[in-house]
């Protein structure tokens, strides 16, 4: 099983997943099972930063919003923003991460 605790070489291997848009899933296993665990937090992580980035030119609503406690929580919001994206699928990029994880895996053994 791999582990990937550097977050560089995670990406690197998730941009390579990307630039081979390899179209078939693999094969489930017990093994596959914490991949993919790794894959959806990473992705959940990818796409928390992209709400972010997305979120930053939106206003709050004089009315209803704003405050401390928005600005406190927002960033929660965000995160279960990306999780919830990322356990839908990812746009596609949870497959292919995990499939670069389990080549590196069969590359390694």
């Amino acid at each position: 099983m791999i582990s990937v605790t550097d977050q560089t070489s995670f990406s690197a291997i998730a941009s390579q997943a990307v630039a081979q848009g390899r179209a078939t899933a693999p094969p489930p296993s017990a093994d596959n099972t914490a991949i993919k665990a790794s894959a959806e937090k990473f992705v959940g992580m990818f796409m928390s930063q992209m709400f972010t980035e997305m979120f930053e030119g939106v206003g709050t609503n004089s009315v209803f919003g704003g405050g401390t406690g928005e600005e406190m929580f927002k960033s929660v919001l965000v995160d279960e923003y990306g999780k919830a994206a990322a356990k839908q699928g990812g746009m596609g990029l949870t497959d292919q991460i995990m499939r670069a994880l389990i080549a590196q895996q069969e590359k390694q053994s």
